[in-house]
């Protein structure tokens, strides 16, 4: 398998990204996920780059071994049919997943998701690059959580079970609002209330995380230097880099 590349940069820019011939990622702004549906687009957001570990108990529910299925074959067997155009075009435009059929590639005998009527074709490189794409622009991270033994197994099962059930029952509560409304209220912030919705949701993400981090450094930069704080050789030279990476 080749390496996932893509590039940071353009992600970060909030530039509509360009997989192959027929399938584009576009980086909706705060604006247009607000009039898509928060809820609806995070719900759809997770099912998209979802992994087998995340679904242990509704596969166990099937009689499938979450263990033993590939991210890859997760996604064209279960979650590829989930979503109208009309669902995913926020970020695939027109294209259409409904209209890809399980194939098999005649030259390496692979499986692939082919749509014939457009001639476009989801082979595992493609369908990794997506979801590498979809989990940077929101600031995911793969689930690699796995059992060491069959107890452990039941046990992850058990506990994502009963997850489940309990925020089932919850209200849901904006991720958003409240990332919003400090951010406008934030000294360090440039965007105001009418501004901020023009924002690439990786940007106003990514902006929460820096601000964070430069507030964060700056603390203990002034603690450690009054004397009567911390000691600053105790301290992770990330933790005041606040032009470093982000977490």
């Amino acid at each position: 398998m080749e390496t996932i590349v893509n590039d940071e940069l353009q992600i970060y820019r909030g530039k509509d990204f360009f997989v192959k011939k027929g399938i584009l990622i576009h980086q909706p702004t705060l604006d247009e996920i607000c009039e898509y549906g928060e809820q609806r687009y995070y719900s759809m957001v997770y099912s998209l780059t979802c992994v087998p570990a995340d679904l242990c108990w509704q596969l166990d529910e099937l009689g499938i071994d979450y263990t033993k299925l590939g991210d890859f074959e997760l996604f064209y067997s279960l979650l590829c049919h989930n979503y109208s155009p009309e669902q995913t075009s926020i970020l695939f435009g027109d294209l259409d997943f409904s209209k890809f059929e399980v194939c098999k590639n005649d030259e390496n005998e692979e499986i692939i998701l082919y749509n014939a009527e457009n001639d476009i074709c989801i082979d595992e490189y493609t369908y990794l690059l997506i979801t590498d794409v979809l989990r940077k622009i929101h600031g995911l991270k793969r689930n690699c959580q796995l059992p060491a033994n069959e107890t452990t197994r039941r046990i992850l099962i058990e506990d994502a079970k009963e997850d489940y059930l309990l925020h089932k029952t919850l209200e849901y509560h904006s991720q958003l609002k409240n990332l919003i409304s400090a951010m406008v209220n934030c000294e360090g912030f440039k965007y105001n209330h009418s501004e901020v919705w023009s924002m690439k949701i990786h940007a106003f993400m990514d902006s929460v995380k820096r601000i964070s981090k430069m507030k964060n450094a700056d603390l203990l930069l002034q603690s450690g230097y009054s004397g009567f704080g911390i000691n600053l050789r105790d301290i992770d030279n990330k933790q005041i880099d606040w032009l470093g990476e982000l977490d």
